[in-house]
């Protein structure tokens, strides 16, 4: 599974022969390409409505935008999106070579973070190259994009002993997020090889020092490896 970060919360994985990209929004401050510069993956991944996570969702010719119905059902009609597939909290699709569930995220959904429309429930993705079940799989490969949210037990109680992620890319900004000290928790809890933090220095609000989530990692006792990555610098999880 290779793994491409392109700033802010956008991934863009690559599983067996199937590509997904998470949340594009290319006009954040890490990357120089433009969504042109991209080749068009298989899927878009949206895990909620908010402008700096769907706004070049338009920008893929052929691509399949996934979603919760309510996400899907706007970048359709206000966006021109033409492909979409609508799936919830708790749902597992299997999209290609990649088996995709979507989990629970603690944040709020308005659309293009208007106060006027509400898209339902936010959410994260796991994305894994063997389907989930209650039996442990030590040869599959997954990788966990917690979307924006706050800590949350379902990461120790559920994600971590069930859906086992080897990888997670965390949002550390604080302010709209967790932030540094959060998400090392949420790094424990997940108790993953890799973490990979997201969603921060983007505009001012977000801005940290991200030295602060690698010595929180370490002294909350992680033995996870901190990933900071350079924009559009892939990284590939065995």
């Amino acid at each position: 599974m290779e793994l491409t970060w392109h700033g802010h919360s956008t991934w863009y994985v690559t599983v067996g022969d199937t590509s997904l990209l998470i949340d594009p929004f290319f006009d954040n401050p890490f990357t120089a390409l433009d969504p042109s510069d991209v080749e068009t993956p298989d899927y878009i991944l949206l895990t909620h409505g908010h402008a700096d996570h769907i706004a070049d969702a338009a920008e893929f010719d052929g691509a399949t935008v996934v979603g919760t119905p309510e996400v899907v059902g706007y970048v359709e009609a206000e966006m021109g999106v033409d492909e979409t597939l609508g799936m919830n909290i708790g749902g597992t699709v299997e999209l290609g070579d990649a088996f995709v569930s979507m989990v629970r995220a603690d944040h709020t959904n308005g659309l293009g973070t208007s106060y006027e429309y509400d898209a339902g429930v936010p959410g994260g993705y796991v994305v894994s190259d063997t389907k989930p079940t209650q039996v442990s799989d030590s040869d599959s490969t997954t990788f966990y994009h917690a979307g924006d949210t706050g800590l949350m037990t379902d990461m120790r109680e559920i994600f971590a002993p069930y859906l086992e992620p080897d990888a997670a890319a965390l949002p550390v900004g604080d302010h709209y997020t967790m932030g540094p000290w959060q998400a090392a928790i949420a790094t424990d809890w997940l108790d993953v090889d890799h973490v990979f933090p997201m969603h921060y220095d983007t505009f001012p609000a977000i801005e940290i020092d991200i030295r602060d989530f690698e010595r929180e990692v370490k002294a909350v006792g992680s033995d996870a490896d901190v990933h900071v990555l350079e924009a559009d610098e892939s990284f590939t999880l065995d």
